[in-house]
């Protein structure tokens, strides 16, 4: 790939409206597949299902076991009782959190909104950029189960529906708390599913990437040296780690749930020149085109939006033409797209 000096508008495309999906498949594994080999540069319209058939025994399949937290919270500024939203973005330290603030001008030092009768109050401790609010929460209990109790799943904004089941925003193996938002390309496995996968002799790898709020946010830049990316919290342990070297060893491919599950990955292969170890940390990783893939050899991803980063990444892996005229047959097939959408799995990169 020799594609360098590419602009953000190279990645555009036509979507129309109707194809984005509001509310979820009733089961989870019966979505569309689109299947795509750039090496050979064929594609296959399947059932996400199927996915089964594209995986081989002594292969890793790793996934985001992130949790998201029902970060969204609406609650009234004292004094005045105006109407407050925040989103919550990353926990800074023991009660203190970056959220996303509306009406965030309303919203200076040392305000105090309250949530739920005063189950829940917060103060805010600093200003940020964009309607950033540093916050101190005060309550009584467990945060976790007074934000469970209150709060609303964090949708993306281009979703208008209410969810019926929040659950259906979590993949069926969440565990960690921390995320804005699910890593979607695993919400189409099933319990079921990833049985019958282990049975074929693929190995379940889990790791830890906290989404945050920046991969809802357009790159503003059209020069792409000039975007900086949102830093987020990634986790990968020693069980996992030693999994991972041994399929390497044997010569199984790694194959990624989701571009979240790619930026860690890829994060410890460029710190490790390759290694895999067991690390934490915060990264900011911008892949695209003209990158070197150290670690991934195949991935599962959603549709996602057009001039977005994550269309970047799997155009670093795939191949920007290649990736645009798959999105096209998509549109032409009534593909459902982003969050609750339908998948794309991309069988293997192109050489460079």
């Amino acid at each position: 790939m020799k594609e360098y000096h590419l602009k953000t508008s190279d990645f555009d495309f036509n979507l129309p409206e109707e194809l984005i999906a509001q509310t979820p498949l009733e089961q989870r594994d019966s979505s569309k597949l689109l299947v795509i080999d750039p090496v050979t540069e064929q594609m296959t319209d399947t059932h996400f299902d199927h996915i089964i058939d594209y995986l081989s025994p002594g292969d890793a399949l790793v996934m985001n076991n992130t949790r998201v937290l029902p970060a969204r919270l609406h609650g009234e500024k004292e004094g005045t009782h105006g109407h407050v939203e925040f989103l919550l973005l990353k926990n800074t330290q023991d009660d203190q959190w970056e959220v996303l603030a509306k009406p965030a001008k309303r919203l200076k030092v040392g305000t105090k909104v309250s949530f739920g009768d005063g189950r829940l109050t917060a103060t805010i401790c600093q200003e940020l950029d964009h309607g950033g609010r540093i916050v101190t929460f005060h309550y009584q209990g467990i945060f976790l189960e007074v934000l469970e109790s209150l709060g609303e799943m964090p949708l993306p904004p281009y979703i208008h529906e209410k969810l019926a089941d929040k659950d259906r925003y979590q993949t069926v193996y969440a565990k960690e708390n921390g995320s804005a938002a699910a890593p979607t390309a695993g919400l189409h496995f099933t319990p079921e599913l990833l049985e019958r996968i282990k049975n074929k002799g693929v190995k379940l790898v889990y790791l830890t990437l906290h989404v945050g709020l920046g991969t809802f946010r357009p790159v503003s830049v059209d020069d792409l040296s000039e975007h900086t990316m949102h830093s987020e919290f990634y986790q990968l342990d020693e069980a996992s780690a030693q999994t991972l070297r041994e399929t390497k060893a044997a010569g199984g491919r790694i194959v990624a749930v989701g571009t979240t599950s790619i930026r860690t990955l890829e994060t410890i292969g460029q710190k490790f020149k390759g290694d895999i170890q067991a690390d934490s940390g915060w990264t900011n990783i911008f892949i695209k085109p003209g990158y070197r893939f150290t670690l991934v050899d195949a991935f599962s991803t959603n549709f996602h939006l057009p001039k977005s980063t994550l269309v970047m990444l799997v155009s670093a892996f795939a191949g920007r033409e290649f990736v645009l005229s798959a999105y096209a047959h998509a549109v032409k097939e009534n593909y459902r797209f982003f969050s609750f959408g339908d998948a794309m799995f991309v069988t293997r990169r192109t050489q460079d």
